[in-house]
């Protein structure tokens, strides 16, 4: 009597690891897509910043498990299906790298939202370098929309004028008025530069009123935050002052005092 056959081991694990392939497919490509739609739906018209916001942040909840889940399980598969020469074992491969890959950036993105480890922003949106007199907007007004925070410096709910220049200068006391021993119309010109090489959309820019106004739009739920420059005098010197605004939100993760300090970085490189 012959022995009986025994499986194939390979032969056993083919319908396993394809599937398993799948399944890290499957999920990662699902939160790279969840993830992307906080961001798709508000470029379409399809949902505002808040829904867009409340989706980044269930992405960011289960991002890290499904991502973490996705490079355990697809390495393991990897391993496998190399080991055991699967006849597929690139295609196998490959399904699981673009699922790892989708999962990454499905959990990366919301991750690049949070501030860095033991920094606590405070919930502040309006940034100035002068906040005993704040630059005014005047041309930008008419763009803002009615659901636009105040332009009043210290007009939030949750802060008065006092409150937000304590917070700011604790927040970020680099961010001061520049003075420059120049001209006037030389440190415009750099400052318009500056604006125009960061992307900013500039409503005015007169030299005369010595006064620039423009608009950032962010790159994922398109918010936009206008900015003003001033132009002062001290004796034979330049004063520079400028200010960040949000249009929406109360906090802004510290994104006002970034633009600010990347304008005057890049005034000061030049």
């Amino acid at each position: 009597m012959s022995p009986i056959a025994q499986p194939n081991l390979p032969n056993r694990l083919d319908l396993p690891l394809r599937l398993g392939a799948l399944l890290v497919l499957v999920t990662g490509l699902g939160l790279g897509l969840f993830t992307l739609s906080s961001a798709l739906g508000i470029w379409v018209g399809a949902w505002d910043w808040r829904t867009g916001l409340g989706i980044l942040r269930m992405a960011n909840t289960a991002g890290g498990y499904v991502f973490w889940g996705c490079l355990v399980v697809g390495v393991l598969l990897a391993l496998l299906s190399i080991l055991l020469t699967h006849s597929d074992k690139n295609r196998l491969v490959g399904y699981i790298l673009i699922g790892v890959l989708s999962a990454g950036a499905g959990y990366g993105v919301p991750e690049s939202f949070r501030p860095p480890e033991g920094v606590n922003y405070p919930m502040i949106h309006d940034i100035s370098t002068n906040t005993d007199y704040p630059p005014q907007f005047v041309d930008i007004l008419p763009l803002r929309g009615d659901d636009s925070n105040s332009v009043v410096y210290g007009g939030a709910e949750n802060v008065t004028a006092e409150e937000l220049a304590a917070l700011t200068k604790e927040a970020y006391p680099d961010l001061r008025e520049r003075v420059y021993a120049e001209r006037h119309a030389d440190v415009y010109r750099r400052a318009l530069n500056a604006v125009e090489e960061l992307g900013w959309e500039v409503v005015s820019a007169d030299f005369n009123s010595r006064r620039i106004e423009a608009t950032d739009t962010t790159l994922w739920f398109r918010f936009k935050d206008d900015i003003v420059i001033t132009f002062g005098t001290r004796s034979n010197d330049v004063v520079v002052n400028a200010r960040s605004t949000s249009r929406v939100g109360v906090g802004d993760v510290g994104a006002n005092a970034t633009r600010l300090r990347r304008f005057f970085a890049l005034l000061d490189a030049q």
